[in-house]
């Protein structure tokens, strides 16, 4: 079993985590979200989205959602199992893992994020709260995205 060593910030102010069921495949719901040039196209809150080069260790990606210039970063990448990206965005630095798992054809997507920096320490109820909401809505667009196709 590979060690994997990228994990969230456990102390820091906001921390979200999530999972959902999806009825689907899991390579259709893998390339759905690790194409990250398609993202506006399935989910409302991203404006833009433009990964740099092939999806990989260390690659780089800019996105716009809810108003925030976002470049991530991909710090761990198993295909069809596991991505973790992170980076700043308007003073919080965040961290976000997603793990993919598949049993009876159905694919279960668990989600942790946290966030940390000055904007978090001073607001951490209110930034965990839009955090919380953010991914529940990522997480809704995803399945039904997946489900339909």
């Amino acid at each position: 079993m590979t060690e994997h060593t990228v994990t969230i910030d456990e102390n820091a102010p906001a921390v979200v985590r999530l999972t959902t069921t999806i009825d689907a495949p899991l390579d259709v719901v893998w390339a759905l979200h690790t194409a990250i040039d398609s993202w506006a196209a399935w989910n409302p809150d991203i404006d833009r989205a433009r990964l740099d080069g092939p999806l990989a260790t260390g690659a780089s990606f800019q996105w716009l959602t809810h108003g925030l210039d976002i470049t991530s970063t991909v710090r761990e990448l198993v295909p069809g199992r596991r991505i973790v990206w992170g980076g700043p965005a308007a003073g919080i630095d965040g961290v976000h893992l997603w793990t993919f798992r598949e049993a009876d054809g159905v694919v279960t997507v668990h989600t942790e994020e946290s966030w940390g920096g000055a904007p978090v320490e001073a607001q951490p109820v209110e930034l965990t709260a839009a955090l919380r909401a953010s991914l529940e809505s990522w997480l809704g667009h995803l399945k039904a995205e997946a489900e339909r196709r």
